[in-house]
């Protein structure tokens, strides 16, 4: 059994929100959509970005080489972009109301679901951050730690640490993270801190990027640009 299928195209970083809500950017900063149809798979979308995050919902953030940021609006008016107050290195959007992005400093920030007023600042340090639709976050940090927040639970300890290491992460729900080690191994979580010394399970494949929606789907992508859809929880 395939456990990736390729898709035709080359990006340099890729989020998905759901089977239906797959965007990338390649390493000319173009922007692109997925069509849901393999044999025409890109649309490109006016702009310019670094890292995009993509919700199940539709809602699409991004950030440039600038490190400005951007919220998607093409599917309400002729803006494609609204540019939102801060400074982001990455970014990832779990849905309307669940977005989080990292500073160039590591320094974490959540919105506030108020433009005027955008972020609050999140204790910790991250260099990669997911988010999911139900609310589920996860990050990396610099030094490769894996870690879970939990600071709606706990507010003296806002991030879990959990047994791993990780220089990428996505996370589409509470059961659905995927990331991808310093040596660009994939690794999809087994939904238990403590399953035997091993929270993750490795799957087949290499990869720079990852990504993980709400409903199940994965794709990756390879230093070469390639794009690969995951495939191994479908019959062969």
């Amino acid at each position: 059994m395939a456990d990736w299928v390729k898709v035709a195209g080359s990006l340099s970083a890729i989020s998905a929100g759901s089977r239906t809500t797959v965007w990338g950017v390649n390493s000319a900063s173009a922007i692109y959509r997925y069509t849901n149809y393999d044999g025409s798979p890109w649309i490109n979308i006016p702009g310019g970005l670094s890292d995009i995050g993509a919700a199940s919902d539709g809602t699409v953030w991004g950030v440039n080489a600038g490190n400005q940021i951007y919220r998607y609006t093409g599917d309400q008016g002729t803006t494609n972009w609204v540019g939102i107050n801060g400074s982001l290195v990455r970014i990832d959007a779990g849905s309307r109301t669940n977005v989080w992005g990292v500073d160039s400093a590591n320094a974490i920030y959540r919105y506030t679901n108020h433009d005027a007023n955008p972020w609050i600042k999140i204790p910790g340090a991250l260099s990669d951050i997911g988010a999911g639709a139900d609310g589920t976050v996860w990050g990396v940090n610099s030094s490769h730690q894996v870690f879970r927040y939990t600071g709606d639970q706990d507010s003296t300890n806002p991030w879990t640490n959990v047994s791993g290491s990780l220089k990428r992460i996505a996370v589409g729900s509470r059961t659905n993270v995927w990331g991808v080690d310093p040596a660009g191994s994939i690794y999809r979580y087994t939904n238990n801190d403590a399953s035997g010394t091993n929270p993750w399970i490795k799957i087949p494949g290499t990869a720079t990027d990852i990504a993980a929606g709400a409903d199940g789907t994965a794709w990756h992508i390879n230093s070469a640009g390639d794009i690969f859809r995951y495939s191994g929880d479908q019959p062969s």
